[in-house]
């Protein structure tokens, strides 16, 4: 058992290595053609970011407040300064996430990055960089007019 000892330890570091800095894009559109540089777009801020790793999937994210016209945007892009841009239908808006409600006339969209990619991140020393509610930001398509009218 101690001659195996030293090849487990490598295994499993090289297995975190890989976990942690592979590359992984998982975007569910192609947002460099419809988002870009001429394109109107509408960017916000978070309102609030969560930066718990450590706690498991699901534990880093940032909550926006979207005005209520882009319910009907087909996507949006969040880019985290560091981490990447990541392009994503929309689904599950709400009216309060962590005691954090929306105003009258918006609604709340939570968008998560992976628990490894902020892992990589922290490990870099980028945690406030990451949990700087400025470095998130949410993109959307400027809806159409025509098209704002006949939805209304």
């Amino acid at each position: 058992m101690r001659r195996r000892l030293p090849y487990i330890l490598i295994l499993l570091l090289s297995l975190s290595i890989i976990t942690l800095w592979w590359p992984v894009n998982d975007s569910d559109c192609n947002f460099g053609d419809s988002l870009g540089s001429k394109t109107k777009k509408f960017q916000i801020n978070a309102t609030k970011v969560i930066v718990q790793p450590w706690r498991g999937r699901h534990h880093v994210y940032g909550i926006f407040m979207i005005p209520d016209e882009y319910k009907q945007a087909p996507f949006f892009v969040v880019t985290v300064q560091g981490a990447g841009s990541y392009c994503s239908k929309q689904f599950g808006y709400k009216n309060n996430f962590n005691d954090i409600f929306a105003e009258p006339g918006t609604y709340l969209v939570r968008k998560f990055i992976r628990t490894r990619t902020a892992l990589r991140l922290i490990f870099q020393g980028m945690y406030f960089q990451i949990n700087d509610k400025q470095n998130w930001t949410l993109t959307f398509p400027k809806p159409n007019t025509s098209t704002a009218l006949r939805n209304s």
